[in-house]
């Protein structure tokens, strides 16, 4: 059977490799010219690591992505424990630590690690009974299966159930507007619960980068003689006498396509009906904007993962990733990302990487008490890259199996109820491939 799987993430690359295991003739087809996906990396002359072009890393319960690389015999994922912190303004009302009025429009941003039970306890914007309410919860959710309640009801009308009215606006509320903007009040509790439940301390990276591991995945599918064939956009599909075409050109068997939702549904007019179409069409997505900064000193002193809870910031996260990965591998130079999702009408879509180095500068500043000499600075966007999970995205995600025979979809909204990352790619391709 002739099988040719869109798109070279991944979900692709895990596809492309357990059929081929299984003795298909597989081709593999990606738009850009290196595979990878949301995980390509890139490096500069004194850098002899790559860096992810978008944050990544693996959580040391993800199973899948580490039983896929000990399936081909790499072994270069190591894991490290890391701080994740958040960012209040800690007088947000006016009020000075001292008691006396805080002078209006004056902040007073303060970091807050969150990573562990005595941190939440130390957690000052909140009561202790809040704080033992809410950890309640919180362990509750940890332990909990999937239950059906998480999806009818939103992370919001859930959250303030269970935990209160104020601990949803000092926990929750600025976390869910940074992530979902105006989606914020629509997200179902099942991603909470996805969230808590996968949560790690420590953190699982590749040595060399992700990309060293695409480039060693790329080797062994040649080595199964698939056919990869990269800088080859797909534009249209049509189906023929029990074989699909694909740009008129080449032929095929079966189709597995791990392109998102939106650029599927372009290329597929002819094969699909347009009732099955229409309802992919109500779905969301948010696009990731990532600004990644070189410098001289860090943004951050020792957290890894700030989420940014401060309204008058904005910004969604900063990832200090040399407070992760040491910076000897990218010339000395301290790297951080910035990002947001946005959606595709943004200010930020627009503008240049000057321009959006220019825009959250001056919130930079506000953050660390470190002098800023940015070195260099690099911009990438992720489109389609948050889906919003509400109930029309419950009734409307796609499916593995299609209404038309030996057409299959693996794409990353098949993720949810779990944020997007690799491992889940890998699942997705894994579990397509025993499909045909």
């Amino acid at each position: 059977m002739r099988i040719a799987i869109l798109g070279g993430g991944f979900t692709g690359m895990a596809a492309a490799y357990y059929l081929a295991k299984k003795g298909y003739d597989v081709t593999l087809f990606e738009k850009e010219k290196v595979l990878g996906g949301l995980a390509v990396g890139f490096r500069q002359p004194n850098w002899d690591w790559y860096l992810e072009r978008a944050y990544h890393h693996l959580l040391d319960s993800e199973d899948d992505i580490l039983n896929f690389a000990k399936d081909m015999g790499f072994e270069d994922i190591f894991f490290k424990n890391t701080q994740t912190s958040s960012l209040y303004d800690f007088h947000p009302q006016g009020v000075a630590k001292n008691g006396l009025a805080h002078p209006e429009g004056v902040s007073d941003y303060r970091i807050f690690p969150v990573d562990t039970p005595h941190d939440f306890l130390r957690f000052p914007l909140l009561s202790f009974p809040e704080k033992i309410r809410a950890g309640i919860i919180l362990a509750f959710l940890k332990s909990s299966p999937f239950l059906t309640l998480y999806e009818k009801q939103t992370a919001q009308e859930f959250l303030k159930k269970t935990m209160g009215e104020r601990v949803w606006e000092v926990l929750w509320q600025e976390l869910f507007r940074k992530k979902f903007g105006k989606y914020a009040e629509n997200i179902l509790a099942s991603f909470i619960w996805a969230r808590i439940k996968k949560r790690a301390k420590n953190l699982g990276y590749v040595k060399g980068g992700f990309q060293t591991f695409i480039n060693y995945l790329e080797k062994q599918l040649k080595s199964l003689w698939v056919k990869v064939s990269t800088g080859y956009e797909i534009k249209r599909i049509e189906k023929g006498n029990n074989e699909y075409r694909i740009n008129n050109i080449e032929k095929f068997d079966a189709v597995v396509s791990t392109l998102p939702t939106v650029i599927m549904s372009k290329i597929t007019q002819s094969i699909f009906s347009q009732s099955f179409l229409n309802r992919f069409s109500k779905l969301k997505y948010l696009h990731a904007v990532v600004l990644i900064l070189q410098t001289k000193q860090p943004i951050l002193d020792k957290t890894y993962w700030l989420n940014i809870c401060a309204p008058k910031i904005p910004i969604m996260i900063i990832a200090q990733h040399t407070n992760f990965i040491d910076k000897k591998h990218y010339g000395g130079n301290n790297m951080a990302y910035v990002g947001w999702y946005v959606d595709r009408d943004d200010p930020l879509i627009k503008m240049d990487s000057k321009e959006v180095l220019n825009f959250c500068l001056p919130h930079l500043k506000k953050i660390t008490d470190n002098r800023l000499l940015i070195t260099d600075y690099f911009l990438f966007h992720g489109p389609f890259a948050q889906p919003i999970f509400d109930k029309d995205f419950l009734k409307n995600k796609p499916d593995f199996i299609t209404p038309v025979k030996n057409f299959y979809i693996a794409n990353l909204d098949m993720t949810y109820p779990y944020d997007r990352g690799t491992n889940y790619a890998v699942k997705l391709g894994k579990d397509v491939a025993r499909l045909l």
